[in-house]
């Protein structure tokens, strides 16, 4: 008996310590992301950088900034992620109600968990095909577009967790009183869902804001500020990729800066959603 709980105490005892070193990993590297950034990008971010698309020579270390790629990433997020909202709320509802431990439904999340794991690139790739078959040049549109497939199954899957976690008793209490299932799925069950379905479309839209490698393909780049549709659009991640690959110390710390504003658009998306998740939550039935 009694090795037996000097067993459990072992057990218990390493199991602590793979959590205090799994978290120690995880602040750490968020810590020299963050310091890194911070060192190098702060001394070379100004009020003109951000206020200012990159002038003539911008490139080359003079004047300019990267209001053209913030305003890029801000359209090309809010773009996708409503975009993949219209998609995958009708989704999640119709999963949830009448699929919800169906073969179908089974298979629908087995596809959006596949769709999660394949890099943006690829869907980049294949969105830059499409375009080519109709005849499409790089555009706010096409990334707005491929932004919406990389978010979708991110925002499906969360809102049908969310959804899954949901007391029982308040679908069969308004099923009760005679509510349709239409009824029951927008006036009960996503009323009670709000929290987790808003933290849903702000985490995607975090994702979709700093994705570059689906926009690199669909949205393109372009040095003037974004005023249509269909024109070529900047974005902060390319505008990272394309700043530190030029020989010019100056242009490489304005890239650092770049990645500074991108962080701390990331991060307060995050606490963001936070903060929303935990204003709509107080009224949520447990």
């Amino acid at each position: 008996m009694r090795r037996r709980l000097q067993l459990r105490h072992l057990e218990e005892l390493l199991v602590r310590g793979l959590m205090l070193t799994s978290m120690l990993l995880v602040a750490g590297s968020l810590g020299s992301i963050l310091w890194t950034v911070l060192v190098r990008g702060l001394p070379a971010l100004t009020w003109s950088m951000l206020t200012q698309p990159p002038g003539g020579g911008y490139y080359l270390g003079n004047q300019g900034g990267i209001l053209n790629a913030i305003l890029g990433s801000l359209f090309l997020a809010l773009g996708g992620s409503l975009l993949g909202l219209v998609l995958s709320l009708p989704l999640v509802l119709i999963l949830e109600n009448w699929h919800r431990h169906s073969a179908w439904g089974r298979f629908v999340r087995l596809s959006l968990d596949v769709l999660w794991g394949i890099p943006s690139i690829v869907y980049g790739a294949f969105a830059f095909s499409l375009m080519l078959a109709a005849g499409l040049r790089a555009s706010l549109l096409g990334g707005m577009l491929v932004l919406a497939l990389v978010e979708l199954p991110i925002m499906a899957r969360t809102m049908d967790e969310v959804l899954r976690l949901l007391p029982a008793d308040l679908e069969q209490a308004a099923l009760a009183l005679g509510a349709s299932r239409w009824q029951t799925a927008l006036g009960v069950i996503l009323r009670q869902a709000q929290p987790g379905m808003v933290t849903a479309l702000l985490l995607a839209f975090g994702r979709g804001i700093g994705d570059a490698a689906s926009v690199l393909f669909t949205a393109g780049y372009t040095d003037h500020l974004p005023t249509s549709l269909l024109r070529p659009v900047a974005s902060l991640p390319l505008a990272v990729f394309f700043q530190l690959g030029t020989p010019y110390p100056q242009v490489q710390q304005r890239a650092y800066a770049s990645a500074l504003v991108l962080t701390l658009l990331v991060l307060a998306v995050s606490l963001g959603s936070r903060w929303v998740s935990a204003r709509l939550g107080r009224h949520v039935i447990r």
